[in-house]
């Protein structure tokens, strides 16, 4: 018997999958695991002269639907809250950014990937 890998084993491994497939599309990552107050944003990155906040989301099954779906409106705002703090204390002013969302589901150790540019405004 397997037993299901921890939330945060879950995290590292999407975290790790999301910054090679960017690295490997050209964006070049600045940060990972940014922190602000109660909030993170798993990877912060840049393409070209645009900031990318990237949220990423691993699941082993669907038994709680696509992944994507998790990005729920409330945890988006939390994103939109985390990026202005990113914003004030790096002291940027009119820096153009989007949010980008990966999606992993894994199968049998083979991750299918969904990203999604511009997920949200």
């Amino acid at each position: 018997m397997t037993s299901q890998p921890s939330t945060k084993e879950t995290g590292d491994l999407g975290e790790a999958i999301a910054t090679k497939f960017l690295r490997d599309r050209g964006m070049e990552i600045l940060e990972t695991n940014y922190r602000f107050e109660r909030g993170e944003i798993d990877i912060i990155g840049r393409e070209g002269e645009i900031l990318v906040f990237v949220e990423v989301k691993l699941r082993h099954n669907d038994s709680y639907g696509d992944t994507e779906y998790a990005i729920t409106s409330r945890k988006q705002r939390q994103l939109k809250r985390v990026a202005e703090g990113y914003y004030h204390e790096r002291e940027l002013q009119s820096q153009e950014c989007r949010f980008d969302v990966v999606a992993i589901m894994m199968h049998d150790r083979k991750p299918e990937i969904r990203y999604y540019k511009n997920a949200f405004y």
